[in-house]
Formats: C-alpha cells, structure tokens, sequence
C-alpha cells in the first residue's frame, strides 16, 4: 500500500471503504505517507485493538499532515459508516458547550483502518470501559495509568529510573507495572487491577506518585506546577480521572516523524542508556513484534484488587 494509486477501493475483514489521498505527506520530515500510516496501523491492528476494544475513543487528527493544523475530535464525523459502532456517552465540562457525545470505539480492523484514512493519528482512551459503567456514567476503571514526563534536561533515560523505583513500590502493594513509552519524550506505566471507581483509582495513583516524590525529592516531582519540573521526572496520576484519556500503546504520535507509543519490558527500562534507545518508527515496532510478540500481552489477564 505504501506505493501505488493516490486512491482506491479496497475490503478490509469483510468491509469495503475507499481510501484516500495515500500519496499525500502526512510526517514532512521524514516524507512518510498517509498509505504509510494506513499500512502500519492495518498491520499493527490485532495488537491495538486490546487497549480500543470497548473503550470511546478520541481522535487527534492531521488532515493536512504533522506540519499543518491538528484538531481533537470525540463525535463521530458525519460520514462515518454505519458499521463502525459508536457510543453516546456524557462529556460534563466539555469545551463544546454539549453534556454529550456519540463516540467512535473502535473494536475491529475495518475501524482502524477507517480512522487511519481520516488521518486520525493519534487515538486516546480513557483507564475504562464502557461495559463497566453504567451508561457511561460513574465509569470503573480497569487500569491505574502513570504518566511520567521529564523536565529537560532530564530525559525517558530518568523516567526509567523513575518507573523502575514506581515498580519497586507497586510491587509492596501486589501490584504489577507495565511500562511503554508514550512516542514523545516520557514513558506511561500501566496498572491493571478490578474495576473500581475513577476516583478510587486517581485517589491511589496520587498517593503512590507523592510517595515517589517525598522519597526521591531531587528527582521527583507529583506537582504539575511547571516551575518544579526542570531535571525532575513529574508523575502525573491526574489522567486516571474518568474525563481524562491516555495515548493507546501502538499509537502514532503526530510529531515531526512517526514515533510510536511502543510497549516495552523491564530489562529494556533497565538498559536504556540514551532516548535513541527508546525511539521507535513503525519499521521497528513491525519488526520487534515479528522478534518478540506483543510486550503487553497478558496485560488484562489478571487484574488484581487496590489496597483498601
């Protein structure tokens, strides 16, 4: 697909779309194409569509490629097939003014796909899923997620030493961490445990990062005042709120070129010596699952119950 017409009419798993403009640059610097991000994201979608499956998604798209305008969009595009499945679900406090949305959730192939054409780079989801709240509202989440972002100079390299001390402390709690970098400069770590309330969830992760932050003050802050952060690791535990959402593993990052948001084990976390060693183009997160699988896999399989 990478080269070839500047449209066509294909069948992805039993649905036929039209894709478009595939000649059209979407990461200037590198010249990568939108056939290009069409490409990867149909060949890294079986791996994806565990962390989408039930959740609503956000779109942030680039319609005119990583150099022009983006926008985020939570509402269905008019135009969207009727066999994509969408969701009416609450947005209190939406920027929009509306106290709801129809969200896209992406649970199969075709709709991946589908979004990939509309340029929809980046995709966004929230720690729950819909079958756990009740029509969307007081969401149980699933996953504790910790977003750790360096303040240059501090680099992913700190973050790792970071997440490294975070596993040590989840571990006294019986708690499991899986780490991914988040395509950007920092890393997200993952926390699966029973579904239990938003609040329960922002309430631990707070409580752990402040922890984190007394313990290692010279490297660690929990408070998002800019101020603080240069050369410190901040852990923002602010996106377990149920309104907040996360970049999914295996997502583009609509950057100057196509890094991805790409799982990785502790012996990786523990090596990283430069952010090179970090940094993955879709090339490579091709070519690692075909070498080691899905790092993430098992994530969901055994959740286990927050400290009361």
């Amino acid at each position: 697909m990478a080269a070839g017409p500047k449209q066509l009419t294909t069948e992805v798993d039993g649905q036929t779309m039209k894709l478009t403009n595939l000649d059209k640059v979407l990461y200037p610097k590198t010249g990568f194409t939108k056939a290009e991000v069409i490409d990867y994201y149909h060949q890294v979608a079986p791996l994806l569509l565990p962390h989408l499956s039930d959740r609503p998604l956000t779109r942030k798209r680039w319609p005119d490629g990583t150099g022009a305008a983006y926008f985020f969009e939570k509402n269905a595009p008019r135009g969207t097939p009727d066999w994509v499945r969408t969701v009416t679900l609450p947005t209190p406090g939406s920027s929009t003014g509306r106290d709801e949305a129809d969200f896209v959730v992406a649970d199969d192939v075709p709709t991946i796909v589908w979004l990939a054409n509309l340029a929809a780079l980046e995709l966004h989801v929230p720690q729950w899923r819909i079958g756990l709240s009740e029509q969307g509202k007081n969401p149980r989440a699933d996953l504790i997620v910790f977003d750790l972002d360096p303040g240059a100079p501090a680099t992913i390299v700190e973050c790792c030493d970071v997440a490294m001390a975070l596993r040590e402390l989840l571990g006294h709690y019986g708690l499991e961490g899986w780490a991914k970098t988040s395509g950007n400069k920092g890393m997200h770590l993952y926390v699966p445990v029973e579904p239990t309330s938003s609040r329960t969830t922002s309430a631990f992760a707070k409580q752990l990062a402040e922890q984190l932050a007394e313990a290692l003050p010279e490297n660690v802050t929990a408070n998002m005042t800019k101020a603080l952060r240069p050369g410190k690791v901040f852990i923002d535990w602010s996106q377990n709120a149920s309104a907040k959402t996360t970049l999914a593993p295996y997502s583009l990052r609509g950057a100057d070129e196509p890094r991805v948001s790409t799982p990785i084990d502790w012996d990786e976390v523990a090596a990283a010596r430069t952010p090179a060693d970090l940094t993955f183009l879709p090339a490579d997160v091709l070519a690692r699952i075909e070498e080691y699988g899905d790092v993430l896999e098992g994530l969901y399989d055994d959740p286990k119950p927050l400290p009361s």
